[in-house]
């Protein structure tokens, strides 16, 4: 299993979802686990399978395809769609949360955070009587390298 202090907290949440949810551990998955924790970008399944046979090339395309789902399940990770019909996972455990500003042109994406936006939305779903439990914003238009090229 990862020994890495880097990866301790993740171990602990990942270790507790599959004994929750009746799934073995095995290097395997702990392997995918320390390369997408590696990763320092929004990537696919794909990338992360393509990542992950570079250094463990015994470990299978289902295997990775599972185990990302296994990841967003224990709040590891979680999907990003940017609207381009491609899914992207990024860390989501011990990281801040942020909105995106996606580009129509490139689709280059920018991670944002405001507080001013978080109490807003806060302030919307108290008015209207609802517990927000999560929320995703994406702000799509034209980032200013588009614009001035």
């Amino acid at each position: 299993m990862l020994q890495e202090k880097k990866y301790r907290a993740e171990c602990e949440v990942f270790n507790k979802h599959l004994s929750k949810v009746g799934i073995r551990k095995s290097s395997q998955r702990y392997n995918i686990m320390r390369v997408f924790l590696d990763a320092r970008h929004h990537i696919t399944v794909a990338d992360l399978l393509q990542m992950v046979k570079k250094k463990y090339p015994s470990i299978g395309a289902a295997t990775v395809y599972r185990t990302i789902k296994l990841f967003c399940d224990a709040g590891i990770a979680q999907e990003v769609d940017i609207g381009d019909g491609v899914t992207r996972y990024e860390h989501k455990l011990g990281h801040e949360h942020h909105d995106h500003l996606i580009c129509n042109e490139c689709g280059g994406f920018i991670e944002a955070k405001d507080d001013r936006i978080e109490s807003l939305l806060e302030k919307l779903a108290e008015k209207h009587g609802f517990t927000s439990l999560n929320h995703r914003l994406q702000i799509f238009g034209i980032c200013k390298n588009c614009t001035e090229s």
